[in-house]
């Protein structure tokens, strides 16, 4: 089974390189990376560019002009583009562990999709972690960790946790499975059916939403929070306002109402045919 990892991203270099650099790591290999670039500027680019020259990986570079947070729209084309038959789905600030791709490889299954979760690491921490350390293996060393600042206990408890113990904490904790846009996965075919991402809302669930209408569709979600693990950086959120917070709540309150699967405003601009 083919991957296609697709990594959104927007003028963020600096966290973009380290992501990558956490997929030269991986142990699981056939896939593609496909960056979904919302309006970046050169340095991305170039930043890319290089890495296609030491990647394994082929690596597609998906980009749309500046039109504000447009993350669903470019999340649309990255789909199309993709070549894999599975999609996962992480954000430009999420550095995988090394075994991350082979557990949402492992856990796939048909009428399902995978929800994963996040170890979010303080601004300090994400600034002073380096590629030498995620190439060495130590950004995943809880040790290491703490002796850098961290003392969140989520974050803590996930990267400590033995691995063997990762699926029984996704039976025995009741979190739901969503569909998270920095840790997700899924058949491209079940992604289509259900027309992508709703472009009609910015920043606030709209990747929640895909899930709804994923699960409207009959596809359910299987939890790995605690066994695909990657490291968010932290970021600035300019784009997090009340208004498209309200406006997609909204939406997303009438597709659970409604049970709808399709979206009109998504990689097709129809109705459903």
């Amino acid at each position: 089974m083919k991957q296609s990892v697709i990594i959104s991203t927007y003028n963020q270099p600096r966290w973009l390189e380290k992501v990558m650099h956490g997929y030269l790591q991986q142990t699981f290999r056939d896939f593609e990376l496909v960056i979904a670039d919302d309006g970046s500027g050169p340095e991305t680019r170039e930043l890319i560019e290089h890495f296609r020259k030491r990647a394994s990986f082929p690596i597609q570079h998906v980009w749309q002009e500046d039109d504000g947070f447009q993350k669903s729209r470019i999340l649309n084309k990255a789909t199309v583009a993709a070549t894999g038959d599975y999609l996962v789905y992480s954000d430009g600030d999420c550095i995988p562990r090394p075994d991350f791709l082979q557990i949402h490889d492992r856990c796939a299954a048909p009428g399902r999709f995978l929800s994963g979760g996040y170890c979010k690491l303080p601004m300090s921490l994400s600034q002073e972690l380096s590629t030498e350390d995620i190439d060495s293996g130590k950004a995943f060393d809880v040790s290491f960790l703490k002796s850098r600042g961290l003392d969140d206990f989520s974050p803590i408890f996930k990267i400590g946790l033995p691995k063997g113990l990762g699926s029984l904490m996704d039976r025995l904790i009741p979190v739901n499975a969503t569909w998270n846009g920095h840790n997700a996965s899924g058949w491209k075919t079940d992604i289509l059916a259900v027309n992508g991402y709703n472009e009609e809302m910015q920043y606030g669930g709209q990747d929640r939403e895909l899930g709804e209408r994923l699960v409207n569709s009959g596809i359910h979600g299987h939890r790995i929070r605690h066994r695909a693990i990657v490291l968010h950086l932290d970021h600035k959120r300019g784009y997090n306002t009340p208004e498209s917070i309200a406006k997609n709540r909204a939406i997303r309150d009438e597709v659970v109402k409604t049970r709808r699967t399709w979206c009109p405003h998504g990689i097709q601009k129809q109705t459903h045919p």
